[in-house]
């Protein structure tokens, strides 16, 4: 029986999503596009490059929502890398705060944890 990813889509919650998207833009060296509707200023959203057709390769946005605040969530999304001590390396420049450095995980790899500029704590793993 093969076991799919039931994980298809994250959101991120930001206060300031200019400043949040120059961050991960800057830390994973990608382009999150935008995405919603664009007559509701209520919310406005900016996604991750991915496919959602894809099982199994989950991608998801920043959210900024009017009345949801950042931080203090109890989710933790984890990006994947080759090596995670390579984008862990960018965090403090983007303008946020390693909390863990890389760290082994046994046979699962490694991680690394850290904030965003919203006050977001999020991991990156890597197998190497």
């Amino acid at each position: 029986m093969k076991i799919e990813n039931p994980v298809v889509w994250f959101e991120i919650y930001v206060n300031d999503l200019k400043r949040a998207k120059s961050f991960y833009e800057k830390v994973f060296k990608t382009d999150l596009s935008e995405i919603g509707d664009p007559s509701d200023d209520s919310i406005k959203m900016l996604a991750f490059p991915g496919d959602m057709e894809s099982k199994g390769k989950t991608t998801g946005a920043l959210v900024y929502a009017k009345d949801m605040q950042a931080g203090g969530n109890s989710t933790l999304v984890y990006f994947g890398s080759n090596d995670c001590s390579v984008e862990e390396a960018r965090v403090s420049e983007a303008g946020g705060e390693l909390i863990r450095p890389k760290m082994s995980i046994g046979e699962f790899g490694f991680i690394s944890l850290a904030k965003d500029t919203e006050g977001n704590m999020f991991g990156i793993h890597s197998m190497a």
